[in-house]
């Protein structure tokens, strides 16, 4: 379905991120991977599925490096068709204890740097007519949680970023739309698992209920696959008049 496209996906070298880029590239498209730690490995995993990959580590903090980044894509593959912003950190404080310059990263990467990226790959979309922009916010994009002041205060304003994007681009062929996870079985989250497990001395299937039961009504992850089918239908046809939408997968989280 993509087949032709080009797709950069930021923070896709683990987790969310490169379970995305792999349902992209099982519909054909290009990958421009970014993102720290294991690189090798994950660019094997999506250059199995029969298309090219290639790799930016731009700083997503610095908007010069994410420049770099876009024209990168450009250069490599013709075009950038499709943006996901999925790059983020996360620190844990009530908000007269968070560290200021915790504050900052949290803002630059989990927000800033999606602006930035839209801002550079957006004159190319508009000359083709053609672009999605993809905002992986979360849950925490639509409700809050204590002691995650900064994580919540980007999540809502990626929110309103999509809209905005959205509404700017709403005449022409380019959406731009978020998604909004609740908890995702990821590497780092079966960390978490593991120590609640651990901690309380039960079963890792009763900490998972544990963890889950304080939020998630479903008791389930959301995987990364299911939210990279969710991405490949927002780059669909079927998804054409679908704009500023923020589009929870969160087991019922937000419901209550």
């Amino acid at each position: 379905m993509l087949k032709g496209k080009t797709a950069i996906v930021t923070g896709s070298t683990s987790g969310i991120g490169l379970g995305l880029a792999k349902a992209l590239a099982a519909q054909g498209a290009n990958i421009v991977m970014n993102g720290f730690g294991d690189i090798e490995g994950p660019k094997t995993e999506i250059a199995a599925l029969g298309v090219q990959v290639s790799y930016h580590g731009a700083d997503m903090s610095k908007p010069d490096e994410i420049e770099a980044m876009v024209r990168h894509g450009e250069t490599t593959f013709g075009a950038v068709d499709i943006l996901v912003n999925n790059a983020g950190i996360q620190h844990v404080a009530r908000i007269e204890n968070f560290p200021p310059e915790r504050w900052d990263a949290v803002i630059a990467i989990n927000l800033s740097s999606a602006f930035h990226a839209s801002r550079f790959a957006l004159p190319g979309m508009l000359a083709r007519n053609w672009g999605r922009i993809i905002n992986v916010a979360s849950v925490h994009g639509l409700v809050a949680s204590a002691e995650k002041s900064a994580y919540v205060a980007a999540k809502h304003g990626l929110v309103g970023l999509t809209k905005v994007t959205a509404l700017e681009n709403a005449t022409t062929g380019i959406t731009c739309n978020a998604i909004c996870p609740g908890w995702v079985l990821t590497p780092l989250v079966q960390k978490q698992v593991d120590a609640k497990a651990l901690g309380l001395g039960v079963s890792n299937a009763e900490a998972t209920k544990l963890l889950l039961g304080e939020k998630e009504p479903s008791l389930q992850f959301t995987t990364p696959e299911e939210l990279g089918a969710l991405a490949v239908f927002l780059c669909s046809s079927a998804a054409n008049n679908v704009r500023g939408v923020a589009w929870n997968m969160d087991g019922g989280w937000a419901a209550q």
